[in-house]
């Protein structure tokens, strides 16, 4: 079973999560932030995979620590429910419209944690939620999962569609990269180890 259970416990946050990487879109998403609930909704039904969010975080200062901390737990999740890594396809790419706005992620889950986002609209806000968080999750992602993530507004003009746009390219890109290769029989790098 690829699964991973993990909480985090600090002076700003208290998360729980549960992941599985051949689930179905299941679980269920609560971390206090609607906007941001929206978008793991969407994260796990696109990339098929089981996933339940608790988080209570100090909201009343800011959505930062909540999104920064659940993205860190994610990305262990993701590392433990990967294991060695052996017979997965490793990379993933997808390119995924949502009305006017077209988004892409290239996606390496080859060890090497590093994060690129292009994105126009850092500064703009759904609601009261700062798109420019979107940033600091898919960081914390990347470093936790060891994982290399390429993230790019290609256009779009409004702030909600280009945030689904990234959120679900990066789920269909990890579908993609998770999946079992059938004819991969050990790791997928010539070093023969990730």
């Amino acid at each position: 079973m690829r699964t991973a259970k993990i909480s985090r416990d600090t002076k700003e946050t208290k998360i729980a999560l549960e992941l599985n990487l051949d689930g179905s879109g299941e679980g269920e998403i609560s971390t206090g932030i609607g906007f941001f609930d929206h978008m793991l909704e969407l994260l796990k039904k696109h990339a098929l995979i089981d996933l339940t969010v608790k988080a209570d975080g100090d909201l009343n200062v800011d959505y930062h620590h909540t999104v920064e901390d659940v993205g860190l737990v994610l990305g262990k999740a993701l590392n433990e429910a990967l294991g060695d890594r052996k017979g997965i396809v490793r990379y993933g790419f997808a390119s995924i419209p949502m009305d006017e706005a077209l988004c892409e992620t290239s996606l390496d889950l080859g060890g090497r944690p590093f994060l690129v986002m292009q994105c126009a609209m850092k500064h703009m806000f759904v609601k009261d939620f700062e798109v420019k968080l979107v940033e600091e999750f898919f960081r914390a992602v990347s470093v936790e999962s060891r994982s290399n993530i390429h993230l790019r507004q290609i256009y779009g003009d409004e702030a909600h569609h280009v945030c689904e746009g990234l959120f679900k390219s990066f789920a269909r890109a990890l579908r993609q990269a998770k999946a079992v290769d059938p004819n991969e029989k050990g790791v997928p790098s010539s070093k023969g180890v990730i």
